[in-house]
């Protein structure tokens, strides 16, 4: 992809959004990753989720790495950091294990240095949202961005941290996250906690919508008329739109989490908000429309190339 094309930008009353894409490729078979969906809704939706969503002749769903910056109220706000650098991922390769990440590269592309960001928001605490937190520095993980707070679920570092409140078991990946993309935020004294509702200002709030995660959240905007929920993974591919009952295979609670899913996206078509979830491809966020009594697709985004130019917001 060019650099326009990893960084766009949208604005939405006085926010401005840029899409910040690492890597847009093919990703795990179907099968595997949204089990519950059945094989004819990939083929009879063919004509518009290929290529974006799908690969047909490998039965692959094709999704985004990415982030997003949000300039709000003269702050600069970094939504998710995908998945880090030279991180040890056992079981993940091609896609996370050893990979170098172009973050930071890209975010300067849009003219964001790591010093300029405020607040990092993490919206779960999986693999491909926390591992840009940190760089590596003389053999060391520290803090990415330096000057930022870095919003964190607590719900999700209970359960993945060192004391795993929930009792549950975690693998060995959860461990190596936790370890070298949340640990070195909190002793840099970096880390934010939060729960419930989180306010960062007059328009962006955080919003737990357990499931995926046991602390899994979106971040909701609303600046003048217009309306938008970064929705991280509630959802990964837009049959689930169709289906909200249809979880991926990485669902912490599937239950809660296709609660949660109806929940955001009842909102969403309600209230006119602009879905953008963490690994949608393609245009990477739609409006949602309800019909005869369940979700369908509305408009798909349009981003411009580049960042804005300052002073646009």
């Amino acid at each position: 992809m060019s650099s326009d094309e990893l960084v766009q930008h949208i604005v939405l009353g006085d926010v401005e959004v840029i899409r910040v894409i690492e890597w847009h490729e093919p990703f795990l078979p179907t099968t595997e990753f949204l089990p519950e969906v059945a094989a004819g809704v990939w083929t009879r939706n063919a004509n518009w989720l290929a290529p974006d969503h799908w690969q047909p002749e490998s039965d692959r769903m094709v999704i985004a790495l990415q982030s997003w910056v949000v300039r709000s109220g003269g702050r600069t706000i970094l939504v998710d950091t995908g998945a880090g650098s030279g991180r040890e991922r056992p079981g993940m390769t091609p896609w996370f294990d050893q990979r170098e990440s172009d973050l930071l590269a890209v975010l300067a592309e849009a003219g964001v240095e790591p010093g300029d960001v405020d607040v990092v928001v993490n919206t779960h605490l999986h693999v491909d949202h926390v591992g840009g937190n940190t760089v590596d520095v003389d053999g060391q993980w520290v803090p990415a961005f330096p000057n930022a707070e870095y919003l964190i679920p607590a719900a999700d570092d209970a359960h993945y941290g060192p004391n795993n409140a929930s009792g549950e078991g975690l693998g060995e990946v959860d461990r190596l996250v936790y370890e070298d993309s949340i640990a070195p935020i909190h002793q840099a004294g970096q880390a934010v906690l939060w729960e419930g509702l989180y306010t960062i200002d007059e328009h962006l709030t955080l919003e737990s919508a357990p499931g995926h995660t046991p602390g899994a959240s979106v971040l909701r905007l609303a600046s003048g008329s217009d309306r938008a929920v970064f929705a991280g993974d509630v959802l990964h591919s837009p049959v689930q739109i169709l289906d909200p009952c249809c979880n991926s295979a990485y669902c912490h609670s599937p239950q809660q989490a296709a609660a949660s899913r109806r929940r955001i996206l009842e909102r969403a078509a309600d209230e006119r908000e602009l879905l953008i979830p963490g690994h949608f491809g393609g245009a990477g966020a739609l409006e949602v429309r309800r019909s005869n009594g369940e979700f369908a697709l509305g408009k798909w985004a349009t981003f411009s190339p580049g960042a804005a130019k300052s002073g646009t917001t």
